[in-house]
């Protein structure tokens, strides 16, 4: 076995660094206050002041380094994750998968309803082992290194630490945005080892590509999803595009990537337009931090999105859970547009509460929502 204990650890010279950038910053004047145009000014500067004098990453970090971290060699690639065992008499185990722009600290809230519902007033039998993979690009201790992030590799190397390295024959997987081509990815390629996946959208592939026969509501949500896309993805075509006149910019300034990330937490989120309704600062800045300290390469975002996920042809037999937060970005997929992508579709639902990150901002109907799921299949 090649896995190892590890701890976050970010170099001081980093966080030296970073004071000084942040004290240098170059303010916009004459911009939108509001949201309009995009990050608003006045919180960004608010941001910004919190971060430079009140904010103790080390503190965060500490946070973190309590949960129990490991690095495994994987084809020659060092993999971070998070591995906590479930306190039950025969805990499942699952693997969760973030995407971008968050981090791994979209479950560090779930990771202790899964593990251990009794303590929050679920069943033992419920419980989980979790593992949760680090997904961001290059390492923690501030030395950028552009990594292939195609998702097939990223799911084959998850089948590898989850089976040859853990030793987990048979196992779960979820997750939204990225996370959920990766579990599809699984699900195809690996069926014999998955017990079922649980989404929380349906993946950009699904709604790709032709489709015959479609109903009234499958063409309203398609065309709605174009519009979204007109409206909102500009981030996307450009960092699947052109991320390298991006990738100069968010690496030199910790505020031009702070305004770029927060936007999306403000505008996915169940939030009511009110960031620090569902997220503290210290949340918000610390996710931040991850992508600034290991230093954000958008060029992967491009190797996803030229690549793509699922082939048309490509078929999920396993078993599948549809639980959509009411207030992510895209609309609610039809209950009939999933079943033409999911064969064994057993559990569709919408979720009370939550938007794009609803692990992190809403984690207890989502932990409630998995462990129903995958009682069924114990």
């Amino acid at each position: 076995m090649s896995i190892k204990p590890y701890q976050i650890n970010v170099p001081q010279s980093v966080l030296d660094d970073l004071q000084k950038r942040l004290k240098a910053t170059r303010w916009l004047d004459d911009v939108d206050a509001a949201w309009n145009q995009g990050t608003s000014l006045p919180y960004m500067r608010e941001l910004a002041d919190y971060w430079s004098n009140k904010f103790d990453w080390r503190k965060q970090e500490a946070v973190l380094n309590k949960f129990n971290w490991f690095a495994a060699d994987i084809d020659g690639e060092e993999i971070h994750f998070i591995h906590e065992r479930g306190k039950g008499s025969n805990p499942t185990p699952i693997i969760l998968f973030h995407g971008w722009p968050d981090s791994f600290l979209r479950y560090t809230k779930l990771i202790p309803l899964l593990t251990d519902p009794a303590k929050y007033g679920g069943d033992p039998n419920d419980s989980f082992d979790v593992i949760v993979p680090d997904r961001i690009d290059a390492t923690i201790n501030g030395t950028v290194r552009v990594r292939d992030h195609l998702l097939q590799q990223t799911a084959e190397r998850s089948w590898k630490l989850m089976t040859r390295e853990l030793g987990y024959q048979r196992f779960a997987a979820a997750g939204g945005d990225g996370g959920s081509p990766i579990s599809q990815l699984l699900a195809v390629h690996h069926p014999e080892s998955i017990i079922g996946i649980h989404l929380t959208d349906i993946g950009f592939s699904a709604t790709m590509g032709q489709h015959e026969n479609l109903s009234e509501a499958e063409q309203q949500y398609l065309g709605e999803l174009q519009g979204i896309g007109f409206q909102e993805g500009a981030y996307a075509v450009l960092q699947g595009t052109k991320p390298q006149m991006l990738a100069f910019s968010l690496n030199d300034s910790p505020v031009g990537l702070a305004a770029w990330i927060i936007e999306k937490f403000r505008t996915w989120s169940d939030c009511d337009g009110n960031l620090e309704k569902v997220y503290t600062k210290d949340e918000l800045l610390s996710n931040i931090m991850l992508y600034w300290v290991k230093g954000f390469d958008p060029r992967g975002y491009r190797e996803e999105w030229t690549n793509g996920s699922l082939a048309p042809d490509q078929r999920i037999d396993v078993p599948v859970s549809l639980s959509q937060p009411p207030k992510d970005m895209n609309p609610l997929t039809p209950r009939e547009f999933a079943e033409r992508n999911f064969k064994n579709l057993q559990r569709y639902e919408i979720l009370p509460h939550g938007g794009h990150f609803a692990a992190m901002e809403y984690p207890e109907p989502m932990a409630e929502d998995i462990c129903a799921f995958f009682r069924t299949l114990r």
